[in-house]
């Protein structure tokens, strides 16, 4: 049995480890990786469209261990050892929000950041960011240990929201927000990245 298929069987979460260069460095269980001295670890966010360009805006799960109860995109996780991207976000979309998209696209291959919460305990990810449409939105199912509750929000809201007032959302997503911007105002006009400008860590 592979990786995948034991933690899709209820073994525990593994996440991988990077190197600075981008490359994997090894893995860890997911209970061990966060705390003071995160290492650099592979993720990715993903915000979720429809076809009128609004964005599912989530807020975390207030059990959550890191940032709980704050206001961020659509989706973030963790591919395991030997997940794609795709099927890591595929994966994460339906067990946290039910939701199947119709496209997954990679918009911020090269993604990275740090940030350390109150408490001290830190966020240290490699973290490509993907774009996600929808045809048609269909009712959520919310995983209640993942996301408090969700909302369609126009993009320009969400935009102007992050920029404005940075702490209103996750820092990973104010960032992004500010890289995603530089990208274009309309989401649905960003370019599509290659696999290729992935972290080599990235690439199963």
């Amino acid at each position: 049995m592979d990786d995948l298929q034991q933690d899709q069987a209820g073994a525990e979460e593994l996440i991988v480890l990077c190197a600075p260069d981008g490359s994997a460095a090894g893995r860890l269980p997911k209970r061990e990786v966060h705390h003071a001295d995160t290492p650099l670890h592979l993720a990715f966010s993903c915000y979720l469209f429809d076809q009128e360009s609004r964005v599912l805006v989530t807020r975390r799960a207030l059990t959550k261990r890191t940032w709980p109860g704050v206001v961020t995109n659509s989706c973030c996780g963790h591919p395991g050892p030997g997940e794609s991207m795709r099927a890591a976000i595929e994966r994460r979309l339906d067990q946290e929000l039910g939701v199947r998209p119709d496209s997954v696209e990679l918009v911020l291959p090269r993604f990275r950041y740090r940030a350390t919460m109150p408490d001290g305990t830190v966020e240290n990810e490699l973290c490509p960011v993907y774009r996600a449409c929808v045809r048609t939105p269909l009712p959520l199912h919310l995983d209640p240990t993942e996301v408090h509750d969700a909302t369609w929000t126009p993009w320009a809201e969400y935009r102007a929201g992050a920029l404005a007032d940075p702490a209103s959302v996750s820092p990973w997503s104010a960032l992004q927000v500010a890289d995603l911007d530089a990208l274009g105002a309309d989401p649905m006009g960003w370019p599509a990245g290659s696999d290729s400008e992935l972290p080599p860590a990235a690439v199963a």
